[in-house]
């Protein structure tokens, strides 16, 4: 386990519910080329901050590493729709730039 995985790991110990930070591990897995276990940070990312919008872009891209393009396309939808929410100009356009690519 890399030194930045492991001070994200026990940073989180401390605040489970940090979103940052399972950003952080979901970004050190897809670094790492692990998308499996990336998707799955992405997720608790997302699940304690579903506006946390650029976890829906990496992780599209992550899915689609898997060659799960279908679920990346219904990802960035569903990141498109809470940038918009968020009002997010910088997010709805990179998303949206690589669904695009996507379909």
């Amino acid at each position: 386990m890399s030194d930045r995985l492991a001070q994200l790991l026990k940073l989180l110990e401390a605040d489970p519910a940090d979103a940052f930070c399972l950003y952080g591990v979901a970004q050190e897995y897809a670094r790492r080329g692990n998308a499996d276990e990336a998707v799955r940070w992405y997720d608790r990312c997302l699940g304690v901050d579903p506006l946390y919008c650029y976890a829906y872009f990496h992780k599209a891209k992550a899915l689609e590493e898997l060659d799960r393009v279908s679920d990346a396309v219904a990802t960035l939808r569903a990141g498109l729709e809470k940038a918009k929410s968020a009002r997010d100009g910088q997010a709805i356009n990179e998303i949206a730039a690589y669904l695009d690519e996507l379909t």
